[in-house]
């Protein structure tokens, strides 16, 4: 071999130890890479760990707020404020009853024809009407002069089958989701507009009386019966028309919010003569509630930090579907960003938030497909990117960890509402059943959940029912039952107008 031959040897065997240099040291990266990425994971998996002792603290917790809430204004993160609803529906109402829902750009108005125990709902109607944007923040007279003109136009339209009983005024279930410090069944001040609503005169003002007010303009002979701050409360309605035995209803959809019944007699900060029925329905507003035993990562740090209300509704940012994709957007944008999880470039809508939702999170934790097709799918249309089927697994795996730790923490917050009641265990349960002359066999206690995120999401439900569960034990968990209350809350309003109605006595 000649001089020149020996040189292109060694320029060849330079090469190629080059080249297995790189690929040796593009494998060890990758190793490394993964590693720390299982490393943020586990971290990640770890913090938002749910044992059962640690749930039952949460149950403790939450039965310390609500009695804490109960006995003083401002005494608990939880507000535990009194809707005034004293007689919820038994399903033996008569008649046509109206219900108005204002809550956002959009507002309803719905009607129901109901028949006693035996026809129950004959018949309901509804119609949804936008807003002109200059009326939410024109005049306060304006404003409620347009709604009931939609109003009065439904009524003109009562098709056959709709028909007030004889004599009787119609009457309606005023649903007005805004702040408000409600002073009576069928009474509440404005505290604040929100949603895009500016109209300084209403502040202060009471929204029934001024919905009242706009009908005598319009000479529309109608009582509002009943206000309703919250669609928790109307879910409780809705369920309890139904079936006598709803304690609690429980709204986990974009929000979550808890309401259940509560002995009057047990609420120290009620001021005043106590109801007949010696119960009222208690709005908790959880999302609220805080406790040092909930497990929060860094990750949830940042997320509350970035938040439109830093250090408010701790709990609602754990489990609820607003915030749960996002949640696992960010750990994944953590990973990619510390280990490469997608490669060298991290994906650009990684980076942006709330663009990964919960029904994406529901769609890829149910794939069972042996290549997790449906995962694939949602990182190529959501994050444009694609990932290796080890990735896609930890995608899940992420997934897993995040609905989980919100399911848990759900049925702890449920468990927590049933012991403050006693109906958490066999004998607390028959002892609840005596003081309330329910007959012992045979009854449940039935939790009435409304919202996508239970209804919709397969996991989750599983998850929060075999927590429930395990923190109940089965003996006393055969006693309660979660079932699910679709739109309950729709028309709640109406039954409870009925419920509250001028002529229940008739």
């Amino acid at each position: 071999m000649g001089r020149m031959g020996v040189t292109l040897a060694i320029i060849g065997a330079a090469a190629t130890c080059a080249i297995a240099a790189h690929l040796v040291a593009k494998r060890v990266r990758q190793r490394a890479n993964w590693s720390r990425a299982l490393a943020i994971y586990h971290d990640f998996r770890d913090g938002c760990a749910t044992p059962l002792h640690r749930l039952r603290q949460v149950v403790d917790a939450m039965v310390v707020e609500m009695h804490a809430g109960l006995a003083l204004e401002g005494g608990s993160k939880l507000k535990m404020l009194l809707s005034y609803v004293d007689n919820l529906p038994t399903g033996e109402e008569n008649g046509l009853f109206y219900a108005l829902d204002l809550g956002g750009t959009n507002f309803r108005v719905l009607r129901v024809q109901l028949a006693g125990t035996e026809g129950r709902i004959l018949q309901q109607e509804y119609e949804e009407v936008s807003i002109p944007q200059a009326l939410m923040v024109g005049s306060n007279e304006e404003l409620f002069d347009f709604i009931v003109a939609e109003l009065a136009s439904f009524i003109t339209r009562e098709g056959e089958g709709f028909h007030p009983l004889l004599g009787r005024q119609r009457e309606l279930g005023f649903t007005f989701s805004f702040p408000v410090k409600q002073t009576s069944i069928d009474s509440g001040n404005l505290l604040k507009w929100t949603k895009g609503f500016a109209i300084k005169e209403t502040v202060g003002k009471d929204v029934v009386e001024e919905l009242q007010a706009a009908m005598g303009r319009h000479k529309l002979d109608m009582r509002v019966t009943a206000l309703v701050v919250n669609d928790t409360v109307g879910t409780l309605a809705g369920g309890r028309y139904w079936n006598e035995d709803v304690m609690v209803a429980v709204i986990l959809g974009t929000g979550s919010n808890a309401c259940y019944v509560e002995r009057a007699d047990a609420i120290p900060k009620w001021r005043g003569v106590l109801p007949k029925s010696g119960s009222t329905v208690i709005n908790m507003e959880w999302g609220s509630f805080w406790s040092s035993h909930l497990p929060r990562t860094p990750v949830d740090d940042t997320l509350d930090a970035d938040s439109l209300n830093p250090g408010d509704q701790g709990f609602e940012k754990l489990i609820s579907g607003m915030y749960l994709g996002d949640i696992v957007r960010r750990i994944l944008l953590k990973m990619a960003e510390e280990a490469a999880l997608f490669g060298n470039t991290v994906p650009s809508n990684l980076f942006i938030p709330f663009i990964l939702r919960t029904p994406d999170v529901s769609a890829m934790h149910a794939d069972e497909s042996a290549d997790l097709k449906e995962v694939t799918r949602v990182l190529r249309v959501v994050f444009k990117t694609q990932a290796s089927l080890r990735v896609r697994k930890i995608v899940v795996d992420v997934c897993d960890t995040v609905a989980g730790r919100a399911a848990r923490l759900v049925a702890a917050g449920v468990v927590g509402i049933l012991k403050k009641i006693g109906r958490d265990t066999v004998g607390n349960i028959d002892m609840a059943r005596l003081k309330n002359n329910l007959a012992g066999k045979g009854r449940k206690t039935v939790v009435a959940m409304d919202g996508g995120l239970y209804e919709h999401y397969p996991k989750f439900r599983t998850y929060l029912n075999d927590t429930a569960v395990e923190l109940l034990g089965k003996e006393a968990a055969e006693q309660v039952a979660v079932e699910l209350s679709k739109d309950g809350s729709g028309i709640g309003a109406a039954l409870l107008a009925a419920s509250h109605s001028q002529y229940s006595s008739d």
